[in-house]
């Protein structure tokens, strides 16, 4: 049963005011206060994009003391590549280019993922399975024709069904993003199975692979992209299978802050812009 909705506001109201509050790390220099996130490194070797660079770590140090990210720190964040935020109202810039590498199962459709989020996947998948746990990377990038085939699938399906075309084309979004919303494109969103459970359904999250992933995906950078309860948010139905490499500094920082992407997003954009998170 949904908890009551004044229950769940209350709760995100918390989250919120949690992220924004995250102390990180507060390090005291001689004559000057320097910020300083410690960032777990999920590949060794791996490059790490800054997600918090020196010099935009200035602040006061009443921000820093008090444990608030300052609006520099926020904006860093944000400019993170990692942190791109891709959905039904954000969509990738024109001309996004990335590398990749593969890293997808013998039956994958869509092998690759960025290189630094193939790495990350690889050095996870390997330590599930020190803890006798198979993962495996079901489907990853996608290119924008690629993802058109999938959107205009699903909208005849609805169509098929009796929808207007109007309603076939919103419901078809609740399940796959119009080309050119879909993280995918980005090569950082991976759509993850398991032996035991090989479709890409809620059935997932009753594998010994999910229960894995709540515990230790945060470690290697990765977060559950659209969680339970947050369908209101994100616009996508609840997919356990789907998950989101940020990088690990970052993945923690939102597991913290118990909200979803688009929430924790929404708060940094509210810091760098100066505003005083209140709830």
């Amino acid at each position: 049963m949904s908890a009551h909705p004044s229950r769940r506001h209350h709760r995100r109201r918390r989250a919120i005011r949690r992220v924004a509050g995250l102390t990180l790390a507060v390090c005291l220099a001689v004559g000057a206060v320097s910020f300083v996130l410690h960032r777990k490194q999920a590949v060794p070797g791996a490059s790490a994009a800054s997600a918090l660079p020196d010099t935009a770590a200035s602040g006061s140090a009443a921000e820093t003391e008090n444990g608030l990210l300052t609006a520099a720190q926020a904006q860093a964040l944000l400019d993170d590549p990692r942190m791109v935020l891709v959905n039904h109202t954000h969509k990738l810039a024109d001309g996004y280019t990335i590398t990749t590498k593969k890293c997808g199962s013998s039956t994958a459709i869509n092998k690759d993922l960025q290189t630094e989020a193939a790495d990350a996947f690889f050095a996870m998948q390997a330590a599930a399975a020190k803890d006798g746990v198979d993962i495996r990377m079901q489907s990853g990038y996608r290119s924008v024709d690629y993802q058109t085939k999938l959107y205009n699938n699903k909208t005849q399906y609805y169509r098929d069904q009796g929808c207007s075309e109007a309603d076939a084309r919103a419901k078809a979004a609740t399940i796959v993003n119009p080309p050119g919303y879909s993280e995918h494109a980005t090569g950082l969103a991976a759509d993850l199975n398991t032996p035991e459970h090989t479709s890409l359904d809620e059935g997932f999250e009753n594998t010994a692979a999910f229960r894995w992933l709540c515990q230790h995906a945060v470690e290697y950078g990765f977060i559950l992209r659209y969680p339970k309860e947050a369908e209101a948010v994100t616009e996508i139905t609840y997919e356990p299978w789907h998950w989101r490499y940020v990088g690990p500094e970052n993945a923690a920082l939102i597991q913290q802050s118990g909200l979803c992407f688009e929430d924790a997003v929404a708060v940094l954009q509210k810091l760098a812009a100066g505003e005083k998170i209140t709830g």
